[in-house]
């Protein structure tokens, strides 16, 4: 299955987008399609053998909408002139005709005011503003010129059999319009029959003007909903000063390819992600990893792109260009989860799925109450023209995906990633957090810290040992062996070549050095072995008891020495745990460790349950037991043998400091791996979800209220409120009111671990 994201164009309501959905799923090939009113976009996943972008956008067309496909490049780099240009034509065309309707809209509401009021305004009738051929003259241009886009949509709809919010506008606005013409023409007819022959051109042309300023905010008010992936698109640099052959040139970012030597001087942007390969400095990651101090960088260390450098120069190696840089995947990230769906949004698209109908079915019943039950036509035209109106289902469609651009947003300026609205929404609602040792509470940078032979500590005489530890052990990627190696260089040890190499997961590795049987694990792995653990079985304990890790070295199987290796623990740490528990938080520590040195980590931390002595295939295991207690787990790992963990858990947080696979398999990811993030991200989502909830909440209460009220359910008490020109500014204004409150979530702040 292929993946295309779809921007769209002529969407006015969530019932648009239901419609476009309907539309997509018909085409032969499509196995899913969602519609994000918000975002204007459509996520599509199809059969390429079956269809393609073209029978797709076929199929957009002919349910009465336009769209155009996101280029990949487009959609990590923001090069979208299309859109941007789409988005300001839009905006001029609705501000001159506002402008057009605001005009001629107060002349005829100046006309009407002797009729409103019931005064003797001598100075409007001689400027003949209350003639009915006058306002039917000012009310036609605002009718037919300034509201054509609601006629256009709603015929379109029509011709497909669906009704949407232009549906309502334009039958509501048009018997407000036409009723007053008929009045206009046979106002005899009226007077007959014992009526006022009061025209309504006013509230036809007030309550297109207010739509269309309705409309007006909400397009620049949603321009903003984005306004992160501007900000991160913003951050790239320009150009790079590359050198080749020997010569500085600078050439544009676009034109940097992977293995170029890139300098980089004191306060400039890192151009592309790269390795450092001589010079030393400081570096501001804030705007990618959300961590407020400069970092060091020397050689070895890799730099990201869009960063900024601080203190001095250094030369690096490009690594990744182009859409595969880090920044332009923390892009196409945050995109593709604004145009995601959240679960929440589920009761939305069924409610606008029927609304519409729904109201035409109210307005009908409205019409023949007053009309046929109470028989006052006038009442019956207003209420009717009221309902159609005031019940436009906008404010629904906006609610959750509006919230859920800016959450996104947000999170990925403070350095988290969330894949998508479903993430974002489970994740306030996490009970159980695990939390894997070894570089997520950790630094993942194990050292030996001490080496204990038969003989006693190792000196100068009796690092023969240490050797053929060194020797087999750098043939493993496990940080633990990587240890080991570094330790024997810092003692001028030289390793020798291994043979029949063999690693046993969870348990050690073993080799043959000149030919002697060499194997460097565990105390389980030595008993499972066979081999004799007392005679150090005392250090052993010591040594883990200060929260060590002890790896048993056995030569020819007989225990010759063992190792202290300690994982420092990252300053950030406890004070994660604390802000954890806080938030209500069950905390479990997760690894491979035995139990005893397990617990004296997580002791000094602060983590009470520790799942200790789990062997990397039983990791998704264990999230699964906690699982079936009935929590809500997320798991926190960094390694690829916490990808299977990541998976099955019901949100997966990854370190984006680890590897690739881990990334892959998670939810969320933290770019700067530290766990303050983990309380940002969770504190967000709660943030979000809340948001959602308001947003939600206004816009049912204000359909529920404003139809019965419209339809002049008080009239007995509150007849002004049967004025169809409120309905139009409470309907105009509801939209905007969901996007502004959406938008406050930019004002998020993550909360210091003193502060949660």
């Amino acid at each position: 299955m292929d993946t295309v994201t779809v921007k769209l164009r002529g969407m006015s309501c969530a019932s648009c987008a239901n419609n476009i959905e309907e539309g997509i799923r018909t085409v032969a090939g499509v196995s899913d399609a969602k519609v994000n009113f918000g975002a204007e976009q459509a996520t599509i996943q199809y059969d390429p053998l079956k269809t393609n972008i073209e029978k797709i956008q076929e199929a957009i067309d002919a349910a009465g909408y336009s769209s155009y496909s996101l280029q990949e490049q487009e959609m990590v780099t923001g090069e979208d002139d299309a859109e941007k240009a789409a988005r300001k034509a839009e905006s001029r065309d609705l501000t001159r005709k506002v402008v057009v309707g605001g005009i001629l809209s107060t002349l005829i509401v100046i006309g009407a005011l002797s009729a409103m009021t019931g005064l003797n305004l001598r100075w409007v009738s001689l400027l003949l503003l209350d003639n009915p051929w006058v306002q039917l003259v000012l009310a036609t241009p605002v009718q037919f010129w300034c509201g054509a886009s609601f006629y256009r949509n709603a015929w379109k709809a029509l011709k497909r059999h669906a009704a949407t919010m232009d549906t309502l506008v334009a039958l509501g606005t048009s018997a407000a319009y036409f009723y007053s013409l008929f009045v206009t023409l046979f106002p005899r007819f009226f007077i007959a029959q014992g009526l006022m022959p009061d025209v309504y051109y006013e509230a036809a042309t007030v309550i297109t003007t207010l739509i269309l300023l309705g409309r007006l905010l909400e397009n620049r008010a949603r321009g903003q909903t984005s306004e992160a992936i501007r900000k991160l698109i913003g951050l790239q640099a320009r150009d790079a000063r590359i050198i080749r052959d020997g010569k500085e040139m600078d050439v544009p970012i676009q034109e940097v390819q992977i293995g170029d030597v890139i300098l980089v001087r004191p306060g400039e942007k890192i151009p592309v992600d790269g390795e450092v390969i001589e010079g030393a400095s400081t570096v501001d990651e804030s705007m990618v990893t959300g961590e407020s101090m400069p970092v060091k960088k020397q050689p070895s260390d890799e730099v990201i792109g869009a960063t900024i450098n601080k203190t001095g120069s250094f030369k690096f190696r490009a690594t990744r260009v182009g859409k595969d840089t880090v920044l332009s995947q923390i892009v196409k990230l945050v995109q593709q989860a604004q145009g995601s769906k959240a679960p929440i949004q589920r009761l939305a698209d069924q409610v606008t799925g029927w609304f519409v109908p729904a109201v035409l079915a109210i307005a009908i019943t409205t019409f023949v109450i007053w009309f046929d039950v109470m028989g006052n036509l006038t009442l019956a035209t207003i209420t009717t023209v009221g309902v159609l109106i005031i019940a436009c289902p906008c404010a629904l469609g906006l609610a959750t995906p509006t919230s859920v651009m800016v959450g996104t947003g947000k999170g990925a300026e403070n350095g988290i990633l969330i894949k998508g609205a479903e993430s974002l929404e489970l994740a306030h609602k996490i009970q159980t957090i695990v939390l894997d040792k070894t570089g997520t509470i950790t630094q993942g940078k194990p050292t030996v810290t001490d080496f204990v032979t038969n003989n006693g500590t190792a000196n100068r005489n009796e690092l023969k040992l240490l050797q053929l530890a060194a020797s087999v052990e750098r043939n493993s990627e496990h940080p633990l062996a990587e240890a080991i190696v570094t330790y024997a260089k810092t003692q001028e040890v030289i390793p020798q070549e291994a043979r029949n190499f063999e690693a046993i997961a969870g348990s050690g590795v073993q080799g043959i050095i000149s030919d002697h049987l060499v194997q460097i694990g565990t105390q389980r792995w030595m008993e499972e072995l066979g081999v004799d653990t007392s005679a150090l079985q005392q250090h052993k304990n010591i040594l883990e008891a200060s929260g060590k890790t002890v790896v048993w070295i056995a030569v020819d199987g007989e225990i010759q020495g063992l190792m202290g290796i300690a994982d420092a623990i990252k300053p950030s740490s406890p004070a994660a745990v604390r802000a954890l528990r806080r938030l209500g938080l069950e905390v479990v520590m997760l690894t491979g460790d035995n139990r005893r040195t397990a617990k004296a980590i997580a002791q000094q931390v602060g983590i009470t349950r520790v799942e200790a002595e789990v062997r990397p295939d039983q990791k998704a295991a264990t999230v699964a037991t906690l699982q079936r207690e009935g929590k809500l787990v997320a798991m926190v790992g960094d390694g690829i043998n916490d990808a299977p963990a990541l998976a099955q858990a019901d949100v997966g947080i990854a370190i984006g400091t680890g590897t690739d696979v881990a990334i892959a398999a998670s939810d969320i990811t933290l770019i700067s791996g530290d766990l303050q993030g983990i309380v940002t991200a969770i504190g967000l989502s709660r943030a979000t979800i809340r948001n959602i909830r308001q947003n939600l909440f206004f816009a049912f209460i204000y359909n529920v209220a404003g139809i019965p009220i419209a339809a002049g359910i008080l009239f007995p008490l509150f007849g002004w409120l049967l004025n169809p020109i409120i309905a139009g500014g409470a309907m105009a204004f509801s939209s905007v009111s969901v996007v502004t409150n959406a938008l406050r979530l930019r004002n998020f702040q993550p909360k210091t671990f003193g502060g949660v």
